[in-house]
């Protein structure tokens, strides 16, 4: 009965420095993961835009690239009237 209550007793210490060594791991990723949502939020207003609406963002891009075509023309010596 003295070796179960010695193996009981171990046992318990066991898993009482297990319980605090998740505790303590549990705590750190707690931070990590406080400092990357911080961080998310700080980047999202330049991430999404919300007032413009995909079509404005597609008709945006295509003018630019047309606008980038006409330059490549230009510079390439094309359309020089």
């Amino acid at each position: 009965k003295y070796k179960d209550i010695e193996h009981k007793t171990a046992k318990k210490q066991d898993e009482e420095q297990a319980l605090t060594v998740k505790n303590e791991d549990l705590e750190g990723t707690q931070k990590e993961l406080d400092a990357a949502l911080a961080y998310f939020d700080k980047l999202k207003p330049s991430c999404v835009d919300a007032g413009v609406s995909f079509e404005d963002r597609v008709a945006r891009r295509k003018e630019e690239v047309e606008s980038l075509q006409e330059a490549l023309r230009i510079l390439n010596g094309e359309d020089l009237a």
